[in-house]
């Protein structure tokens, strides 16, 4: 586990405890600016409400996502590329009582980690896989990721991309995580999903898009957003997966619509409640080391 941070002196009282010195370094204007300010909101409201940070967790790997642990002042690691799931789940076995979060881009997670992708889903660790996905390996600038559309171009494939991307939503849905939504990257819709999940026991899965500003422009992903109307019913499946597949990742297109919001969530029992050792530690409020 990482060591506390120093905070900055001039930080706002409401987030002074969560806030590092560290310098940002992340491009002006970069949209990892405004999930950043989300989490921090959501985390600061956490703490005023009586949690403490010995609470929370997170964890992040490479990429441009992966600074924001550097920026906020809570206990975790910050592990390899694609290997953010594990480490997070080996957090939660270690202290099942954490609110662990994963932080993880969409290369780490669709590319190296798509397997650890699927068995955390089908395993419904209790944990928030957080996704920022700019469809770009950003921070190695700029090679397709599995998400990124047909006929992008870059120094690794002059020709362009050739084969269509998948629908990461789709494949965790089908992998039978019990909580699976979108938001676009903005401070209140990033606060308010955090909100919601923090709810939930099982799986969350939250896919943030996150245009590239240097590799992989915004080109009107915002005018093309959509959110799900709140009769919807997140407990059906097959609703779900329809509003899903409203938009292809395959570029923007006439008529696509990037639809946002809470697509699934349902109650299944969760890796803690199969084994008794761990639901006893949840139960006394204890970690391993506590035992006797």
């Amino acid at each position: 586990m990482k060591a506390k941070k120093t905070q900055t002196a001039d930080s706002k009282p409401q987030t002074a405890n969560i806030n590092t010195a560290t310098p940002m370094t992340w491009c002006p204007g970069c949209y990892n600016f405004q999930i950043l300010a989300g989490v921090k909101n959501y985390f600061s409201s956490e703490l005023k409400k009586g949690k403490s940070k010995e609470d929370f967790a997170i964890c992040s790997g490479i990429g441009c996502q992966g600074k924001i642990f550097d920026y906020i002042n809570l206990n975790g690691l910050n592990t390899l590329h694609g290997r953010e799931l594990p480490t997070s789940l080996g957090i939660k076995m270690g202290n099942p009582n954490l609110d662990v979060y994963a932080f993880i881009g969409d290369g780490g997670c669709f590319n190296e980690g798509v397997s650890h992708l699927v068995h955390a889903a089908r395993e419904n660790v209790d944990i928030t896989c957080i996704v920022h996905n700019n469809q770009v390996f950003a921070l190695t600038v700029g090679q397709p990721t599995g998400l990124t559309e047909q006929g992008f171009v870059d120094k690794t494939t002059p020709e362009g991309v050739t084969v269509k991307p998948f629908n990461p939503l789709k494949l965790v849905l089908s992998a039978n995580a019990t909580f699976v939504a979108r938001v676009f990257a903005d401070v209140k819709q990033v606060e308010w999903v955090l909100n919601e999940a923090k709810k939930h026991k099982g799986f969350k899965f939250i896919e943030i898009i996150q245009p590239c500003i240097i590799f992989h422009p915004d080109v009107g992903y915002k005018d093309y957003v959509h959110e799900i109307p709140k009769s919807h019913d997140v407990t059906d499946f097959y609703k779900a997966m329809k509003l899903i597949d409203d938009w292809d990742y395959n570029g923007i297109k006439k008529g696509d619509k990037i639809n946002t919001g809470i697509f699934y969530k349902v109650k299944r029992e969760t890796i803690l409640d199969k084994h008794w050792q761990l639901k006893g530690l949840v139960k006394d409020k204890k970690q391993w080391k506590d035992r006797k």
